[in-house]
Formats: C-alpha cells, sequence, structure tokens
C-alpha cells in the first residue's frame, strides 16, 4: 500500500518530537533502537512516555547516554554510518541529512567539511534522532513525506558558539538549500525549528502540502521538553493511503516515489557520456540513459536523465554538474509501478547464472539472465554472447520459470 506521512511543523519541529511522532502514529521501537545502536553501540539508551502538552496528549522520547560519548568529527561519523549494520533504506536516508548538516555548519564557521566536528553536525542525542527518525520512516512504510510550513520561532537561544537569534544560521543554511516553507508570522517564542529536526525534513519531504491527503490511517504526536500555555509545543505525523482503488495505486503492485533529474547538453565530447552515465549509476541512480536532442538553432543536443530516490538526488545533481558542461540541472517527482523483482541461478554449461525474475500476483511475468554473467560465461568459455543468451533463457524456461509459472 502507498503511504504518505504528511508533517504539521507548524509549532516547530526538533528530531526528537520529530521521531515521537513517528512511534506514536506506529513505528516500532525495537527497530529504531536497532538502528541506533549499529551507529552508536552501547553509548545511548532510548525510552519513551506520555506527556501532555498544552492539554494535548503526546508522546516524548528520551535520548540518554550510558558513559561519557567522544567528540567525533563528520569523517568519522560517516564511517561509522556507512560500515553501521543498517537497513540500506535507512542508511540512504541518513546519510545524505548529514551530509547537508555538515555541509550548513562547514559554511557557517568557515572550516572544511571534512573538519566540522561532532558537535556542530550535533551531539549523540541528535544523531540518535535523526537515525532514529529514518529508521522509522522505514519501519511505517512510507513512500512520499510532505509536510506544511516550519514554524521557527523567535527571539534568541544559548549555543555552544555563545548566543544567536532564532532561526539560528544552521536552520537558514538548510532552508536556503532545501526551500522548505516556513511560516510568515508563526508566533512562536524560543528556538522551536532545529538544524536536525529541519535537516530531517530537508531529506524526507518531497513536496510541500497544506494538509493531510487521502484516507488517514493513523495520527502521532510527538512532545517537544517544554510545555507552553497557549499553542502546543509538539509536531504531527499523519499517515494516509490514496482514496480510489482499494487504496492500492498500482493494484497489486508496489508503487513508490521516485525523482527524474535531467539536463540537456550541446557542447560535451560523445565520448565522455558513458562515464557519465557510469558515474550517475556508481552515486545512488536506479537507472540513466540518454537520449539526441535538437534544440535551438537547430544545434544537436543530448538530454542525459537519471532515475533515483529522493535521499540521492543532491549525490546525482552533483555528477552532472561536475561531469557534463551543463550549466543548470532540473528534477520532478515521478511515480513508479514495478514488478515483484527475486534471482534464482541458473546453470549453464557448467557454470552460475543469475536470472532476474519479475512476478506478480505469485505467477512469473519475466525472467531475465543477466547480462554480465553471460558476458563473463561467454569470455571462459569463448563461446559467442548471443549463444549464452540463448542458452540461459532456453534453461530457464525448461526450469519452469516461464511467464505464468508459479513463483
Amino acid at each position: 500500500m502507498t503511504r504518505t506521512a504528511w508533517v504539521d511543523a507548524s509549532a516547530g519541529v526538533a528530531g526528537d518530537m520529530l521521531l515521537a511522532a513517528l512511534l506514536d502514529a506506529g513505528a516500532d521501537l525495537a527497530s529504531v533502537r536497532s538502528a541506533v545502536a549499529a551507529v552508536l553501540p552501547g553509548e545511548v539508551e532510548l525510552r519513551t512516555e506520555p506527556v501532555l502538552r498544552a492539554g494535548q496528549s503526546a508522546l516524548r522520547v528520551l535520548v540518554g547516554a550510558t558513559g561519557m560519548p567522544p567528540e567525533r568529527t563528520w569523517a568519522d561519523l560517516r564511517a561509522r554510518l556507512v560500515a553501521a549494520d543498517l537497513d540500506p533504506r535507512v542508511r540512504a536516508l541518513a546519510l545524505p541529512a548529514f551530509e547537508l548538516l555538515a555541509e550548513v555548519e562547514a559554511t557557517v564557521h568557515g572550516v572544511a567539511v571534512e573538519q566540522v566536528h561532532f558537535h556542530e553536525v550535533g551531539a549523540w542525542d541528535s544523531v540518535a534522532d535523526l537515525v532514529g527518525v529514518c529508521a522509522a520512516v522505514v519501519d511505517l512504510g512510507v513512500d512520499r513525506v510532505t509536510c506544511g510550513q516550519i514554524g521557527l520561532g523567535s527571539g534568541s537561544v544559548r549555543t555552544q558558539h555563545g548566543l544567536m537569534a532564532v532561526p539560528v544560521p544552521a536552520v537558514l543554511g538548510v532552508l536556503a538549500a532545501s526551500g522548505l516553507p516556513v511560516a510568515a508570522d508563526d508566533g512562536l517564542a524560543g528556538e522551536c525549528a532545529t538544524p536536525t529536526g529541519v535537516a530531517l525534513l530537508a531529506v524526507l519531504v518531497e513536496s510541500p502540502a497544506p494538509g493531510p491527503v487521502g484516507r488517514v490511517l493513523g495520527v502521532g504526536v510527538g512532545a517537544g521538553t517544554r510545555d507552553t500555555r497557549g499553542r502546543a509545543n509538539v509536531t504531527r505525523v499523519v499517515l494516509c493511503s490514496p482514496v480510489g482503488g482499494g487504496g492500492r495505486e498500482g493494484g497489486d503492485l508496489p508503487v513508490e516515489s521516485l525523482v527524474e533529474v535531467a539536463a540537456t547538453v550541446d557542447d560535451l565530447d560523445p565520448r565522455v557520456w558513458p562515464e557519465v552515465v557510469a558515474a550517475l549509476l556508481a552515486r545512488g541512480a536506479l537507472d540513466a540513459w540518454t537520449a539526441p536532442v535538437l534544440m535551438k538553432k537547430g544545434r544537436p543536443g543530448t538530454v542525459v536523465t537519471a532515475l533515483v530516490a529522493p535521499g540521492d538526488r543532491p549525490a546525482v545533481v552533483d555528477v552532472l554538474l561536475a561531469h557534463t558542461s551543463t550549466l543548470g540541472v532540473r528534477w520532478h517527482e515521478v511515480r513508479r509501478a514495478a514488478l515483484h523483482r527475486s534471482w534464482r541461478d541458473l546453470d549453464v554449461l557448467g557454470d552460475t547464472v543469475r536470472v532476474k525474475l519479475g512476478h506478480r500476483g505469485g505467477r512469473i511475468v519475466s525472467a531475465t539472465p543477466e547480462l554480465e554473467d553471460c558476458r563473463a560465461l561467454a569470455s571462459r568459455t569463448g563461446t559467442p554472447l548471443r549463444v549464452v543468451l540463448r542458452l540461459a533463457e532456453a534453461q530457464a524456461q525448461s526450469a519452469g520459470w516461464g511467464p505464468g509459472a508459479a513463483i
């Protein structure tokens, strides 16, 4: 089922508030704890408690240190995230959020990104909040996140670097990089939006929305630390599914939100294009391709396009700007319904060739031998590639993996 999470950050947003809202909406606390422990093993503890905020029931997350966590640089933290035993979907969300924070803090403090220290990216509790939020989003099966205007607050806040006006520079830096909507006059006092909370929204949110759309599946309310009068200090999450079609946008097929990133180029040496496509795939693109076009003044050009998960968009944009001569990159959201996929091994000429099966409703729709496996086998045996492919397809049929067969 396609599932959208709409975030109400009108009263502000912080990492712990967003995490609490997702847990209150049904995310599994054990899964969140496991993800945090994979990055910060034995360093923090997470627990929750029900509270009231301006008379409204909410859930609060409390993160405690089990000892004295060491100070780390962004490079150290990135290495931990890459090496941690995390669900790949959690890592794909967490890494760009941390990277965005590190880049913004580096600009604010005038240092290199690799030199940004742990307390500048976020203390250990913020790391737990950020990883926890990404794990909660994955656990809830959320395909798409939207949000309304963000309440920033007013006044000043004391930080490790001294007294700063609200919103603090890091929050403004994230907002400038993301284009997230903010309230014109939120009437809030104090720091209501933190760098961690805003960075999470910058990575998770695909588009702004004034409210939830679809069939409401659940609601989560996450509490901030303060209990202020007159307005509940909470962040809310509303889970929805599309209306119509039994709530299944793609019928019995899973539907996911992706982003198409593209650039049009008319002055690049054509011999470079294979390297561009390879670089896009290496930086997270699910697919990448080029197509010839006719540009203004009759000039021939090339459109290069990459299909990416929302969290990988910044990296793919960087590739296009660095590896091509384009002066600008554009993107838009797309929806994809895809067959369920699985792999099986097939014996061909005494060696193993993987076969990708596409299936739906428990029945095979397609069975495709992996080209690279067939190419390697052809090279090892001296057999023409076309013959290896034909043998593999025939043996897949003989194995009972033809269209219509039970998976």
